[in-house]
């Protein structure tokens, strides 16, 4: 297997010092391109194939299973994986409704475009929870507003999405123009991995199939009434486009809770953590306490009410998961030591 073909799909020296000497001569490292329900497409630069996944990864935690853009090691048959290498970067949400559990949506990924488009389905503290994701995993973000052909007011959404952080990548387009992606193909660069987000009916496929140059995904048109597009992507996977960049398309979310991201609201928050800092009391609530910094800055009308209120929301959301999810942690230790006593106690018995 040539090394180049690897590199191409994303390998680097983060992976390869990884391997043991072992894992060398008996494994076949390959990226995981696809993920269904029963099993995974992984690809080794050469071909792809289908690996069904067994009982002990199905079992395994959600956490630890593979995923998109995940790199494991493949038996020497190529039938099964011995295990995923650790990741650069993974991004997870909780599960939607109560559920606790973690999803995985994608993993190894070196920039994120959060795709929305210019009508009504724009709004900026989605834009926020996204951004927070991105941040807290190190991962460069890039908004990309889709259907600027379908708008006179696309200015307005640009200023608007510019202004949720300086400096921040935006990008006004129409995805089924090509010749209009050239700034936005600029971050697809050879062996760069690009994931796309967003909600259903963004354009998120339109644009996939446009950077690609060829049908990768279906699409359907939006509508009428709302402006939404209809859900088309229907699993996540790994695209190869020309430019050697690797574009990872991801179903839309209707729901996406940013679980333990508290870095990365942080990020987004930033202003709003150094007002913070400045209230007189360590334990302040921003809401009538005297000396409070975050009340004067709303008064003055240096902070917006929204943006203010999409702080308090996300940081209720970190903090909600962070618990839940050690309670859960502490649980299943409780648990697995209680398994472990049973079995030394019937060992014993014999």
């Amino acid at each position: 297997m040539s090394s180049n073909a690897l590199t191409d799909l994303g390998w680097r020296p983060f992976f390869q010092q990884q391997l043991g000497i072992n894992e060398m001569a008996d494994t076949v490292p390959a990226r995981v391109v696809a993920v269904q329900r029963s099993g995974v497409y992984v690809d080794d630069g050469m071909t792809a194939w289908e690996i069904p996944l067994g009982g002990r990864l199905l079992k395994a935690p959600p956490e630890t299973r593979p995923t998109v853009g995940d790199w494991v090691l493949v038996a020497s048959d190529r039938q099964s994986i011995v295990r995923v290498l650790e990741r650069e970067s993974v991004f997870r949400r909780l599960a939607a409704g109560e559920q606790v559990d973690v999803q995985l949506i994608a993993a190894n990924v070196d920039v994120l475009f959060v795709v929305t488009s210019a009508n009504e389905e724009f709004n900026v503290s989605r834009l926020e929870r996204y951004l927070a994701l991105a941040y807290d995993v190190g991962v460069q973000p890039v908004v990309v507003i889709t259907k600027a052909d379908l708008t006179a007011r696309g200015d307005e959404f640009l200023d608007a999405a510019k202004r949720l952080r300086p400096g921040l990548p935006v990008e006004l387009v129409n995805a089924l123009d090509a010749a209009d992606l050239a700034r936005v193909r600029a971050w697809c660069g050879r062996g760069q991995t690009v994931a796309l987000l967003g909600s259903s009916g963004v354009g998120k496929s339109t644009l996939l199939n446009t950077l690609a140059g060829r049908e990768l995904q279906d699409t359907a048109g939006i509508r009428a009434s709302d402006s939404s597009g209809r859900h088309t992507t229907t699993h996540r996977s790994l695209h190869r486009l020309e430019s050697g960049a690797l574009l990872l398309d991801v179903p839309g979310m209707r729901e996406l809770k940013i679980g333990d991201a508290g870095a990365g609201v942080a990020a987004v928050f930033d202003d709003i953590e150094a007002l913070a800092a400045q209230c007189r009391f360590a334990d302040c609530r921003h809401e009538a306490e005297p000396d409070c910094a975050i009340q004067a800055a709303l008064e003055s009308g240096a902070l917006e009410e929204r943006r203010v209120g999409n702080w308090r929301k996300l940081e209720r959301e970190h903090r909600h998961a962070t618990e839940t999810l050690a309670e859960k942690h502490r649980r299943g230790r409780q648990f697995a030591k209680a398994v472990r006593q049973r079995a030394e106690l019937s060992h014993k018995k014999r």
